[in-house]
């Protein structure tokens, strides 16, 4: 039996997206049930909860886009080049055996230093001179001259 893999924590933006959602879920339900009670009894709440029930649905699929939005958001942010790790995020590449995969990361302050090259000089560039000979056909020497070109 393969061993359990443990899942991460998500993103306290995606919790309380997540939180939200559930809410506002459990007060639309409450609204279905409210409206479904109150049109047995033939009850002046049927018209109320019916409303709250539409914007109940408005607002729990909102919520779910909510969530998505902000997975995808922690997923990029994760996977940023310029986060606090440079692996943050990445996966390993497929085919490689899994021993090589639980090697243990050396800790931040013990990161291999690499040797510091100066800059190499770049080449002269020559000023910047336009082509020579008359502008193409329609051009602003045409406009100027006030000729048409029909």
């Amino acid at each position: 039996m393969p061993t359990a893999r443990r899942r991460r924590r998500l993103p306290d933006e995606v919790r309380r997206a997540v939180v939200r959602a559930v809410l506002c879920l459990s007060f639309t339900l409450v609204g279905i049930v409210v409206a479904t009670l109150s049109s047995y009894a033939d009850s002046w709440l049927m018209t109320p909860a019916l409303m709250a029930m539409g914007v109940g649905v408005f607002g729990t699929m909102w919520c779910l886009l909510e969530i998505l939005i902000s997975r995808q958001v922690a997923a990029q942010r994760m996977r940023a080049p310029n986060s606090a790790s440079p692996m943050a995020g990445s996966r390993a590449p497929a085919g490689r055996p899994a021993a090589h995969q639980q090697q243990p990361r050396p800790p931040h302050h013990q990161q291999q230093q690499y040797p510091q090259y100066p800059p190499r000089p770049r080449p002269p560039q020559p000023p910047y001179q336009p082509p020579a000979g008359p502008p193409h056909p329609g051009g602003p020497a045409t406009r100027q001259a006030g000729l048409t070109t029909r």
